[in-house]
């Protein structure tokens, strides 16, 4: 077994080797092909399918393996091989990342049940709204601290990036854990939707103040209104038309009965909405993640299969291609050089702690007798692959300063520290709930009595 694996590892280098071999010696096809893009995704897919596969079997999300695959691939540069630089400046790669983004927020909304939502009541809120506001004046008060000469947006941007749950990674670890159904779960389920609505908001408005304070305008409480209810406004406008608009229309396609067209139509929706978004001032995944909570599975009831098979099952094939090119292209932005430096370590690590610490402190705002508040907590820790994608977008967004000059929002030292916070929370967080949850495996799993439910 052990000769396989390593003849397997020893053909797929020679894969990979091979080809960037020739695009270092300047190999062209002819014919208009960019070769940089062609083995820049061959690269991606196979080191990001065994970086994956590597960390699940050890318990930790495939996505870690992807960031680790690309941390590793760009900074292969420290070591004297320049081969993957182009892939970071490529426009098509950085191009199908973002589609990659958008498609996988598409993926979180659908995920996203609002009439179940509505039942898990004021524990889930109050967890939630205490999971948000923690983290963000905390990480607020870290960024000033560490960061003293940066922006204030900057300082409240950081603050926001910590705020959002990765509801997907909690979910796993529940699942995974046979847990899933205990009123914790359903807190903590409940807690992380609202608060990942919550933290997209939240990113919505800073990142409209950024681009009014570049605009010249001042940033007065009537400027920041007008963001807030621009960006409320645009999901309930979406949840409007989810609710009465989007029946209709699916019900009058409905002779068209092929898979292929639930696809298409979806994503089409999916990225008009991003479009949407974008055009009143709000990011791209907020109008993805909108788009995937209009579309609810009733609206496909008239389609074929559609009792064996969910939209996320026809989005499985286009979500394994664009979300790991993502993940990896995330990656390639780290700069492992800045871990040398004591102070992106120490504020790196503040960082960290006071995430940890504050959305601990969330599970104390569930109500309702006999329940592990420390298991609520910890399944809201990991921030996972939603703090990296605030990260990159942070990471692209600047400020005009006072005197002319360009600020980064999130400069690299920022980036790698946020890197550090996301993978540091999510290794954390399946031992955490392992440990909580793990002691009393026999104890009631649903009770929805009426003070912890209505």
């Amino acid at each position: 077994m052990k000769r396989r694996n390593i003849a397997i590892a020893a053909a797929l280098a020679m894969i990979v080797l091979l080809p960037i071999n020739l695009l270092a010696a300047g190999g062209h096809d002819g014919h208009g092909l960019d070769p940089t893009v062609l083995v820049g995704v061959a690269l991606i897919l196979i080191a990001s399918t065994m970086t994956g596969e590597i960390f699940e079997k050890f318990g930790q999300p495939a996505v870690l393996g992807e960031l680790f695959a690309g941390i590793v691939l760009g900074n292969l540069i420290l070591l004297n091989i320049p081969y993957a630089e182009p892939f970071k400046s490529n426009t098509v790669i950085a191009a199908l990342a973002q589609i990659g983004v958008i498609i996988l927020l598409f993926e979180v909304g659908l995920e996203t049940n609002l009439r179940e939502m509505l039942k898990v009541g004021t524990s889930s809120l109050l967890v939630a709204i205490i999971g948000v506001v923690f983290p963000f004046f905390s990480g607020w008060a870290v960024a000033y601290i560490f960061i003293p000469e940066g922006p204030t947006l900057s300082h409240i941007f950081i603050g926001a990036m910590i705020t959002a749950t990765s509801i997907g990674i909690t979910a796993r670890v529940l699942s995974d854990l046979g847990h899933i159904h205990r009123r914790e779960a359903r807190i903590i389920l409940g807690a992380a939707v609202i608060d990942d609505i919550l933290a997209l908001l939240l990113f919505g408005i800073v990142r409209s103040a950024v681009a009014t304070a570049n605009s010249g305008k001042d940033l007065d409480f009537g400027a920041f209104a007008i963001i807030i209810v621009t960006a409320i406004g645009f999901l309930l406008a979406a949840i409007i038309v989810g609710a009465y608009v989007m029946p209709g229309v699916f019900r009058s396609i409905s002779t068209l009965e092929s898979p292929s067209f639930v696809v298409g139509i979806s994503i089409a929706i999916c990225f008009m909405m991003a479009f949407f978004a974008t055009k009143v001032g709000l990011a791209a995944i907020i109008g993805a993640f909108a788009a995937g909570m209009i579309l609810d599975e009733a609206h496909f009831k008239h389609f074929i299969d559609h009792r064996k098979h969910h939209l996320q099952d026809f989005l499985k094939p286009l979500t394994a291609l664009l979300t790991p090119i993502f993940f990896v292209w995330v990656g390639l932005s780290v700069d492992l050089g800045a871990f040398g430096r004591p102070s992106v370590l120490i504020f790196a690590g503040v960082l960290t702690l006071v995430a940890i610490v504050s959305k601990l402190a969330a599970g104390f705002g569930a109500l309702g007798r006999s329940l592990n508040r420390f298991a609520i907590g910890f399944g809201m820790i990991p921030r996972g692959e939603v703090g990296l994608i605030f990260a990159t977008l942070g990471a692209a967004l600047t400020l005009k300063g006072p005197d002319g000059t360009i600020l980064k929002i999130v400069d690299a030292d920022t980036f790698s520290a946020v890197v550090i916070l996301s993978m540091v929370t999510t290794m954390i967080t399946p031992p955490l709930l392992k440990w909580s949850l793990g002691e009393d495996p026999h104890r009631t799993q649903v009770d929805q009595s009426p003070d912890e439910f209505e």
